[in-house]
């Protein structure tokens, strides 16, 4: 496909693997002013996805990666894939499906501009420049109305998208996520950071925490080259075991996390509880991180000027995966919450994302942010009738947002999340 007008050409890949993964990531650096690469739109962890089988045509997720060249240099580039469902995806459209089933028209297979199976905001549109930003979700548009796609869905995404999907007419959907942000000097420590909370809030937490010290649990914490291989494989034991648990087979593979392992170890952060000397829960972490810092580990937060208590720009970990073999009350809460977010305070890092839904995270502090997908859909009638309900549904939102602010779990109010 050519874009005669400015000499641009788009070609459609059929795997992350046929991306220079240099290109790929020199893209995403410029999308972020701090120099951290968001860990989920990196090629290593794209690829990783499609060669362990993770997000494959086989898992319902086919690759169509559109890339934008000007001459030979790669101008602009999107993960996209043809999805056969909307598992794995944390924008909930199956409403949208049913009613296209109920009309004898088809909405699958429709093409979905994310990272499998990551609710984790960010760029999507990786791109040199805003025109060139605009001009590639343009693109995208074109090519579902050759494809005779029913739809163009991207989630998740940040806001110089939003500003490019908005220019090129497609329709924003508003959910509700729960961040935790440092303020800006920071806290002296995890009791310092209670102290910030009302009393109710700050009973509750050290209730939970010490009902997890009570039933002898311990924590310890490895990052990057320090995760030991033994450790890998007890995490994806606990992983798996919790997917079972619920009667679904785990979207990601043990060959998934090995690559993770192999090729960006600085962006995993792994908490192992044990009781005794035997483990019994873990739950890993993803963290911002520059790629020179693989090999060295020579962290941003290591370097000496950097205060301990301080938080320092970019620096994110995000919550993801999590299991236990053994059941004791409030595990979750130590493992998944409490724990990252001492680690956090104690390592100058600014923001703690706790992943998709889940109002009860307001209790440990996280407030809540709007994050935004984008839609087009093909069909006029039924594009118009998904506008009108996506404006009932923002002003839902709104209202949902300004309840959810009024139980702030802070003394005062708290620094704003970035959104």
């Amino acid at each position: 496909m050519k874009n005669n007008a400015n000499d641009y050409v788009i070609r459609i890949l059929d795997s992350p693997l046929a991306v220079n993964s240099g290109e790929w990531n020199a893209l995403l650096a410029a999308q972020s002013p701090d120099g951290m690469l968001n860990p989920f739109m990196r090629h290593e962890y794209l690829a990783a996805l499609h060669a362990s089988g993770s997000a494959t045509p086989k898992t319902g997720w086919t690759p169509c990666f559109v890339t934008l060249w000007q001459g030979g240099a790669l101008a602009g580039a999107c993960a996209l894939y043809l999805k056969a469902h909307s598992y794995g995806e944390y924008v909930f459209d199956w409403a949208w499906a049913n009613a296209y089933q109920q009309h004898g028209l088809d909405y699958y297979p429709k093409a979905v501009v994310a990272v499998p199976f990551t609710p984790v905001p960010g760029a999507r549109l990786l791109a040199r420049n805003a025109a060139e930003r605009t001009l590639l979700v343009k693109a995208l548009v074109g090519w579902c109305e050759t494809e005779k796609l029913s739809s163009l869905h991207l989630l998740f995404v940040a806001d110089d998208d939003v500003k490019a999907c908005e220019e090129a007419g497609l329709m924003l959907r508003h959910t509700v996520q729960f961040h935790w942000t440092a303020p800006p000097a920071g806290y002296r420590d995890f009791d310092d950071f209670l102290m910030s909370l009302n009393q109710e809030k700050r009973k509750k937490i050290r209730q939970e925490r010490r009902k997890v010290l009570e039933a002898g649990i311990t924590f310890r914490w490895s990052r990057g080259q320090d995760i030991s291989r033994a450790d890998w494989d007890f995490f994806y034991r606990c992983y798996e075991r919790t997917y079972l648990e619920h009667g679904n087979a785990p979207y990601l593979s043990r060959d998934f996390f090995r690559r993770m392992e192999s090729t960006m170890p600085e962006n995993w952060l792994l908490f192992v509880a044990e009781r005794g000397e035997i483990p019994v829960a873990s739950s890993l972490i993803a963290v911002s991180a520059r790629p020179d810092c693989a090999r060295s580990q020579n962290y941003p937060e290591n370097q000496p000027e950097q205060a301990a208590s301080q938080p320092m720009p970019g620096l994110t970990a995000y919550g993801r995966y999590w299991g236990a073999l053994a059941r004791v009350d409030c595990l979750h809460f130590e493992a998944c919450y409490y724990q990252p977010l001492q680690w956090c305070i104690e390592h100058g890092f600014q923001r703690f994302e706790g992943g998709a839904q889940g109002e009860h995270k307001m209790a440990r502090a996280l407030l809540p942010i709007k994050t935004t997908s984008a839609h087009w859909l093909a069909h006029p009638s039924f594009a118009d009738a998904i506008e009108r309900f996506l404006e009932r549904e923002g002003a839902g939102i709104d209202h949902y947002m300004d309840e959810l602010e009024r139980r702030s779990p802070f003394k005062s109010p708290p620094p704003s999340p970035s959104t």
